[in-house]
């Protein structure tokens, strides 16, 4: 396939299937959008509404708005921003609530970090898609809740979790497959991410330093020795567990490096550089030309878990691309080609959007969400827009 097809594939995918998907099936007449459709596409009206879900269609409908120019795509965009805004934003405390209910009222008030790093992703995209002020300006002002209430300024890094109020809260978890600890790869990650896309709009030299310290994190204590991400810390960086995360992996290699190259700083480049390269290789040892990324391996419990869930598919796409791009070795480009006959063969699904993944044994996965809560056209809909991108 060349690099042309390759770009056509994904655009069509993106166009025909993926954001329609969004636009017509999960608009909520009462207000933004709804909170659920099932593992067989039938819609649950009175599902929650959770943060994650709306900041992620406002990203992707920016981004999608910035590169195509397409006033549908900015109509959807400006509908998400607004229901941001004016229902998950707390006017009293700061930050943003972690759910609504299906009227857009507050249903939990804790301030998960990681949600609020995706309001800013998305808010920073609009901004950049738009030059909206008053996206950028709610952007910063969330930027600065996270360095006020979550940057740990005695051990570095940031912490999971608090109330409402900003006070300490005891159950920090960001869902129920995670563990209780005070800080994670992934709410790093994603905080990484959002900082990189707001320093793109504001080029302010506390998010530079900020978002300096944040690759550093991930270059000397997060990558561990392997090449693997390490998961899950308590304050003082005591690593609890040892799970390989293949799909996190692969995405933070991309991710990193979009980072340091927004950073514009070239000795980091160079340093950063071989450590990408590392994360990646150690991502695809779950790689299986034939069968997509597996999810993990957790080490501690002795337990292999072999789901090839559909954002871990999208991410290897991306994260082998990237590889190609850097190093010229065509085993990456082969990779990504092999991952994106997979996700046409076995993950997209025919009646809109994406299957959650495939279970162990090869079946579809459809008694988890088509979207939802943690389903959401990012992960999807990002591979198809970095691809377009980086081809050209």
């Amino acid at each position: 396939m060349t690099s042309e097809q390759f770009k056509s594939e994904v655009s069509r995918e993106l166009t025909d299937n993926i954001l329609p998907f969004w636009e017509n099936l999960m608009s909520d007449p009462r207000g933004g959008f709804f909170g659920r459709r099932d593992g067989n596409n039938t819609l649950i009206s009175d599902a929650p509404k959770g943060l994650i879900l709306n900041a992620r269609i406002l990203w992707t409908f920016s981004a999608s708005y910035r590169i195509f120019h397409n006033e549908k795509y900015l109509s959807t965009a400006t509908r998400a921003k607004n229901y941001i805004l004016e229902h998950f934003i707390d006017k009293e405390f700061g930050g943003a609530f972690w759910s609504l209910d299906p009227n857009g009222c507050a249903l939990d008030t804790k301030k998960q970090f990681y949600a609020i790093a995706f309001a800013i992703y998305g808010l920073a995209e609009y901004s950049r898609a738009t030059r909206d002020k008053e996206s950028l300006d709610t952007a910063v002002a969330l930027y600065h809740c996270i360095e006020d209430h979550s940057f740990d300024n005695d051990f570095n890094g940031y912490l999971e979790a608090s109330t409402r109020d900003w006070r300490p809260i005891e159950d920090m978890r960001l869902s129920d497959k995670d563990q209780n600890d005070a800080k994670t790869m992934n709410t790093h990650l994603h905080i990484l991410e959002a900082y990189t896309c707001l320093f793109r709009v504001w080029k302010d030299s506390g998010l530079e330093e900020k978002l300096r310290n944040l690759i550093v994190l991930f270059a000397n204590r997060i990558a561990g020795p392997d090449g693997h991400l390490q998961l899950f810390f308590d304050e003082k960086w005591q690593l609890n567990g040892h799970i390989q995360s293949f799909g996190h992996d692969i995405e933070c290699s991309w991710l990193l490096w979009e980072a340091v190259c927004v950073l514009g700083d070239d000795a980091l480049k160079q340093r950063v550089r071989p450590v990408c390269s590392r994360i990646a290789e150690a991502g695809m040892e779950g790689f299986t030309p034939e069968g997509g990324m597996i999810y993990e391996w957790n080490i501690t419990a002795g337990e292999k878990h072999l789901n090839r869930d559909w954002w871990v598919q999208a991410e290897t796409v991306v994260g082998c691309f990237y590889q190609w791009q850097l190093t010229g070795d065509r085993k990456w480009l082969d990779a990504a080609e092999s991952e994106w006959d997979f996700i046409k063969k076995h993950i997209i699904a025919p009646d809109g959007e994406w299957y959650w993944g495939l279970l162990a044994d090869g079946s579809v996965n459809t008694a988890d969400d088509r979207a939802g809560f943690w389903k959401c056209p990012y992960h999807n809909g990002r591979m198809c827009l970095e691809l377009i991108e980086l081809i050209g």
